[in-house]
């Protein structure tokens, strides 16, 4: 018997994401582990592999479509079974054949008065401040679309009338405030899933912050010398990834998340890498920073940042970890405090180096490079003093540099 596949879940947080393209045509045959469609969240996109070998028999959704976790998207069938009547098996998977798209039809009965329509058609009703109910569909079934929303949207602009023309020449009052000439950007789906996380890091986890500042004057003697003596270019925020692994190592009562039952403790060094991207800030994370050589690193990050910048991350290199790396120096940002990436535990704002004025060990003073450090960390899991060890540890690393490599 043919089976169902469903748009999948493909993030803890993602209850509805976009249908990019089917690399499959219906009727060819595929193996376990082909990638079936391809779907896209507000972060990344995600390869729906095969869980078995079979038949694509039909598609039920078309490129582009935004649907929720758990929609029908395509009927499957084993290698070696025939679909001869199509329609037979929609209706024993309780499925019906994709509508004709009339461009707008009355809606169909509503049971008990309910509406039924997708979670982006309400979001945007809701938004728009219209009532599902007075909304016509353009589906058989009367469950209300992005399209049917859309125009609803138009119908009611067209219908709100002209103003009146002044009675007579005496200067408009200044309009207020929110008329003033503007422009409005609309959320992009990144936008509000990167609002939403926020928001649910500064009400969910209670952040306290520690300060500190590094001489880094021997960190950037090390990266011209790296640089000399190989063909990758190392940056100054490589040398800190690799140092907040050393200092991982070091404390790894800090490598850790908070979960409702436990606090989960790794074995393995995840460091997330925060990248800034036309449609908002991403964070891939590099797996086994501590394993890896420097030159590793900063390949791994690069291929990150280009890939993010484009949009072709995939879930997985977003997932995990347990600390986010962030640095505004290249904007010369002394210092600045960030906002936990969850689940992790901490977050590491790093400013721009420059030179100021330090104490020597025999009381004079001297110019050095100083890079000033704010480590922001969920009290759940962490107390002050496993912070305050880890912070020092890093700044250790930072001033003898020599350790990163070990």
């Amino acid at each position: 018997m043919p089976t169902v596949l469903r748009m999948p879940e493909v993030a803890t947080d993602t209850t509805e994401a976009t249908l990019t393209s089917w690399p499959v045509p219906e009727g060819q045959r595929f193996a376990r582990g082909d990638v079936l469609v391809v779907v896209e969240t507000a972060k990344a996109a995600v390869d729906v592999e095969a869980e078995a070998d079979g038949v694509l028999v039909k598609r039920l959704a078309g490129e582009g479509a935004e649907l929720a976790a758990g929609t029908p998207i395509a009927v499957l069938a084993a290698p070696d079974e025939t679909v001869t009547d199509l329609d037979g098996v929609l209706a024993a998977l309780d499925l019906s054949t994709p509508p004709d798209r009339s461009p707008v039809a009355e809606p169909a009965a509503r049971p008990n008065g309910r509406v039924f329509a997708s979670p982006l058609a309400r979001r945007m009703a809701r938004n728009a401040g219209l009532e599902l109910a007075d909304i016509r569909t353009s589906e058989s079934s009367g469950r209300v679309v992005r399209r049917d929303v859309e125009a609803a949207i138009a119908a009611a602009k067209a219908s709100v009338p002209a103003p009146a023309p002044a009675p007579d020449p005496a200067p408009a009052p200044a309009p207020e405030a929110g008329t003033r000439p503007h422009r409005d950007v609309p959320h992009s789906r990144l936008r509000r899933a990167i609002a939403a996380r926020l928001v649910e890091s500064v009400r969910s986890a209670p952040h306290f912050y520690l300060r500190g500042t590094a001489r880094v004057d021997r960190l950037l003697a090390l990266r011209t010398e790296l640089n000399a003596a190989g063909p990758v270019k190392i940056s100054v925020n490589d040398l800190v990834v690799k140092a907040v692994a050393g200092a991982h190592r070091r404390t790894p009562a800090l490598n850790v998340i908070w979960t409702a039952d436990a606090v989960r403790q790794f074995d393995v060094v995840d460091v997330a890498v925060a990248v800034a991207t036309p449609s908002g800030l991403v964070t891939p994370v590099v797996r086994d920073v501590d394993r890896l050589g420097v030159a590793a690193v900063s390949e791994t990050i690069r291929d990150l940042a280009e890939r993010a910048r484009d949009g072709r991350l995939r879930q997985r290199e977003l997932d995990g970890g347990t600390i986010t790396v962030t640095n505004l120096g290249m904007y010369g940002t002394p210092e600045f405090a960030a906002i936990i990436n969850p689940p992790h535990a901490a977050i590491l704002a790093v400013g721009a180096a420059a030179q100021e004025p330090v104490v020597t060990a025999n009381g004079g003073i001297s110019a050095a490079t100083v890079v000033h450090l704010t480590l922001s960390v969920d009290h759940r899991p962490v107390d002050g003093t496993v912070a305050a060890q880890w912070l020092a540890g890093l700044v250790e690393l930072l001033e003898h540099p020599t350790g990163i490599l070990l």
